[in-house]
This record gives C-alpha cells, sequence and structure tokens, in this order.
C-alpha cells in the first residue's frame, strides 16, 4: 500500500514531468528575471507581458505555427556575446510574432543591463545579435529558398522563402531595436532588423534601428512594405535590399554618424542567377538621408547586381557620394534596369550631396562610355531633381523643414502610400518623438 506522504511526491513528480514535456521553452528564474534559452521547440505560443523581465540567451526561435504576442511597453534584453554565444530573436518560416507597441509604450530590443536611462551609451554597437524574421515569400534565387546569413547553416529553421506573396509573419509597431549586431564570425555581424522572404501580410510600422553594428534594416527579397522607420547610428548601411524584393517603403529616416556607415540605400538584384525573378523593384517615397559629410563614407543609393527600383520624393543631405548605377554587360545590370525604365531616381533634393552638381551626384561604375555617362547625369534634371538647402535643423534632431517642399512631386504608385504634399520624412510634425531612443 502506497503511503500519504509517498502519494505526495509522485504527484508533484507526475506535475512536474507533464510540464517539462509539453514546455515549448527553457525558462528559468533568476532573481526577478525569467531567462529564456532555445531547447530546439522555440519558444511556443506565448504572451511576454511589460510587468516583466525577460532575458534571451542564444538564439531563441519562434517555430512554425508558433505565436510569440509582446505587450505594448515591454523591454526584451539579449545577453551579450560573439560567434557561437551571440544571442538573438528569429521568427522562423511560418512562425508570427505580434508586438504591437505605441507611441507611450514602445516596444524595447535591447542588451542585457541597459537601464533605458543611459547606463548604455546611445553610440554602443554589436552588443547582442538581433531580430530576424524569415517567411515564405519568394525570393529570386535558384531553388526558391536559402539559409538567412547569420543563422549557422546546420539550422533548418534559418531558411526562408517560398510562393506566397501574402505571406503573413506578424506585426511590429512601435518598436526600438538598439545596440544589436554582434559579430557570430568571419566578420559577419547580425542586422538590426533581417527581413528574408518575409510578405506583404506583415505589417512593419513605426520602427527604430538604432546603434547597430552591421547594417540598420536588411531586406532579402519578398514582398513587405515598411512605413515610418528610423535608422541611425549603424556601422554599414542604412537600408540594404537585394534578392527580389518587391515591396513599399515610404517615411524612412536615415541618419549617420561620423566616421560610420556606408550607403543610405545598397540596391542589389539577383546573385544565383544575377538575372534571376522576381527582379528587386521596390517603390521607396518620402525618405530623408542624413549623411555626415567629408567625416562619412559611402554614397547616398547604390543600384548594382541587376537591382531596380523608384526612388521618389525624399532628401538626401550631406554626402560626399551620390547615386551609382553599375554597368557590366549592359543586358543583366542596373544600368540596363534603367533604360528599361524599372530603375528611377525622381522628384528628389540633394543638398551638400558630391560637389552639388548633376554630374557627380549622378554616376555610373563599372565599365562603361563617356556617352553612357552623360546620358545617366542628364537624367539628374529631366527627372525633377533638385539641388536645394532644406533648412533642417540637424543639431536638435529635428528633421522637419522649415518649409515643406510641395513642388515637382511624383505620383504615389498604389493605394499603399498616404499621399502627401512634401518631399523627405516629415512635413509639419515629428513622427519620431515620444517614442524613438535618438529624440531622447
Amino acid at each position: 500500500m502506497i503511503s500519504k506522504m509517498s502519494c505526495r511526491y509522485l504527484f508533484v513528480i507526475l506535475i512536474f514531468l507533464a510540464f517539462t514535456s509539453c514546455r515549448k521553452s527553457d525558462f528559468f528564474v533568476e532573481g526577478s528575471e525569467e531567462v529564456l534559452r532555445d531547447n530546439g521547440q522555440g519558444t511556443g505560443t506565448v504572451t511576454w507581458t511589460k510587468d516583466k523581465e525577460y532575458i534571451l540567451d542564444g538564439f531563441v526561435f519562434v517555430n512554425d505555427g508558433q505565436q510569440l504576442t509582446i505587450e505594448a511597453g515591454t523591454v526584451i534584453r539579449f545577453k551579450t556575446g560573439q560567434a557561437e554565444n551571440a544571442s538573438a530573436l528569429i521568427i522562423a518560416r511560418g512562425g508570427k510574432i505580434i508586438a504591437n507597441g505605441t507611441q507611450e509604450e514602445p516596444i524595447i530590443f535591447t542588451v542585457e543591463g541597459d537601464d533605458l536611462e543611459g547606463s548604455v551609451l546611445m553610440e554602443t554597437r554589436g552588443l547582442w545579435g538581433g531580430l530576424v524574421i524569415l517567411g515564405n515569400a519568394p525570393i529570386n534565387i535558384f531553388g526558391g529558398e536559402e539559409s538567412i546569413e547569420g543563422i549557422p547553416l546546420a539550422e533548418p529553421r534559418g531558411i526562408y522563402g517560398g510562393l506566397n506573396e501574402n505571406d503573413n509573419s506578424g506585426i511590429l509597431r512601435y518598436v526600438s531595436i538598439r545596440h544589436g549586431g554582434t559579430n557570430i564570425g568571419a566578420g559577419n555581424e547580425i542586422n538590426g532588423l533581417t527581413l528574408g522572404g518575409v510578405g506583404r501580410q506583415t505589417e512593419i510600422d513605426y520602427l527604430e534601428v538604432i546603434s547597430n553594428e552591421d547594417d540598420g534594416i536588411e531586406i532579402f527579397g519578398g514582398t513587405v512594405n515598411l512605413k515610418h522607420i528610423v535608422v541611425s547610428g549603424c556601422g554599414d548601411d542604412n537600408f540594404d535590399y537585394d534578392l527580389g524584393w518587391s515591396g513599399n517603403g515610404q517615411f524612412w529616416l536615415g541618419v549617420q554618424s561620423n566616421y560610420l556607415g556606408d550607403n543610405c540605400i545598397e540596391a542589389g538584384g539577383g546573385v544565383s542567377p544575377e538575372d534571376g525573378l522576381p527582379f528587386s523593384l521596390p517603390n521607396i517615397f518620402n525618405c530623408t538621408f542624413v549623411g555626415t559629410g567629408e567625416l562619412g563614407n559611402g554614397n547616398c543609393i547604390v543600384f548594382e547586381n541587376n537591382a531596380g527600383g523608384v526612388i521618389a520624393n525624399s532628401m538626401f543631405l550631406n554626402k560626399t557620394k551620390g547615386v551609382f548605377l553599375e554597368v557590366t554587360d549592359q543586358h543583366h545590370d542596373s544600368y540596363s534596369q534603367w533604360q528599361n525604365k524599372n530603375l528611377e531616381v525622381k522628384h528628389n533634393l540633394f543638398y551638400e550631396v558630391a560637389s552639388s552638381d548633376a554630374e557627380s551626384i549622378f554616376q555610373l561604375s563599372g565599365i562603361y562610355t563617356g556617352e553612357m555617362k552623360n546620358e545617366w547625369a542628364s537624367s539628374f534634371y529631366s527627372s525633377k531633381n533638385e539641388i536645394e538647402n532644406p533648412h533642417i535643423n540637424l543639431i536638435s534632431n529635428n528633421y522637419v523643414p522649415e518649409n515643406k517642399i510641395i513642388r515637382d512631386l511624383a505620383e504615389y504608385p498604389s493605394p499603399w502610400f498616404q499621399i502627401v504634399d512634401f518631399k523627405g520624412a516629415f512635413g509639419e510634425s515629428n513622427w519620431i518623438d515620444g517614442w524613438t531612443l535618438l529624440t531622447k
């Protein structure tokens, strides 16, 4: 006969075994913090709330079929580390993240030890990995899917790409990603936000990436749209797209720091093959990009590897180099995309860029003739671009011009765009106030 005491012990053991067999991730308590390590089963379908402190240790996945919901005002911190000790949050293909913050209560991804009161300096970079979202939307690489950079090739949850243009990986709204981009080996850093094959039903609106070691945002194919985006103080490009991204972008702010940063936009097309379909043909309107003049590197825009797209109604300030088109065989390059009207840089304003003339702002790279160079440079004015001071007070982090630039605006190509009467990312309101670290 089993005693009552033995029954109690047996009951406790059964409850423990039931819990451990059905759990989706390894949570354990260290003081007041909940620390999460991935045991291969992902986070599970779970809600993280603002009354708790979360620490992610290593690569943590939201697996296929799982949904991670993050309450407005929640702060998620990541342990520091390089290479195999790097920490990141990865939304695998088929998983979802619902991070729906507000202007008053943004959701913050930052490093362990950040008290949000200055314990980590704003310009500190490379302390943890980043946020990676992978989807089932098309990419133009041979075979239609690929392993995302920054994730070990042996990890099957790092695969992205598919056939669903309307794929939905969830929501990012009023989200700030800070101090990421750790090096995982051989000069391979993680972007602040990486989007691989993400579909157009995914919502990304009001998002900040600040002080990331690598690119602010890199988009590998897919059809995702991005609106109200801030990238500042990053070590490489503000925005980087390739592998057939064909989404939309509007109201982007890119701010570079002294001696840091490369291109405002690095536009890539195909890699294997270079002329793979779909082409990289996004529509990007109403951006403001601020470089650091002689204290910085890179170009306003680089188009390469057969990339195209439309960049319009935007402002580029304080960059030593302008807009470069790559010329290779004149059949599978960005110059040919321009000739075929799949690439347009139009109705933009440039101030203190290159030598402040059309010939220095619009340039070619690669092998080309003088006639080709002249044709591209002469399109600066025929495409309604201008050279003018927008009168922005850059010292105060207020990027609203003294007077809206409302003339010579390009028409918006789809109903997704908000129709506005100004160039640049700001009209009369400063929408970055209150929720970004940039304005603290």
